[in-house]
């Protein structure tokens, strides 16, 4: 963290601060509109300063987050966490969905096979061609 930046480009900022891995990724999320800065789009070479507030889209996940420093490297994780405080809101949020998606998993998601295959389906028919039912078996 240095003291002496009054302001650095956005995509680096988020680069810096381990959001991305990338800062060809930061500049692809910026330009989709997944990182907005108080709320308004913003472009890539965009000044970021202390004290400014991001709302980021991660997957599923918007997170809002306050710069609290500036850093030209990217550091070690605890040292890029330094960068920024997520906000109170934000984070019940963020849990509140994760709640929601362990209590209401998507359908889909539990899926495991999809449709049978050809080789599947004819063990189907070969076995429901050799199936015996009850009323099959007369009395004699």
């Amino acid at each position: 963290m240095s003291e002496a930046l009054a302001s650095m480009r956005l995509d680096k900022w988020l680069w810096a601060a381990r959001f991305y891995k990338t800062r060809a990724l930061a500049v692809d999320e910026i330009n989709l509109g997944r990182v907005r800065v108080s709320g308004q789009p913003v472009k890539p070479a965009r000044d970021v300063r202390v004290g400014d507030v991001l709302s980021i889209r991660i997957g599923g996940v918007s997170r809002e987050i306050e710069v609290r420093g500036l850093s030209n490297q990217r550091g070690p994780a605890p040292q890029a966490q330094l960068l920024y405080a997520e906000t109170a809101a934000s984070i019940t949020a963020r849990e509140a969905a994760a709640e929601a998606r362990r209590l209401a998993p998507e359908p889909a998601a539990t899926i495991v096979q999809g449709r049978p295959t050809k080789q599947d389906r004819r063990r189907l028919a070969e076995w429901d061609r050799w199936s015996v039912s009850i009323d099959d078996i007369s009395p004699g």
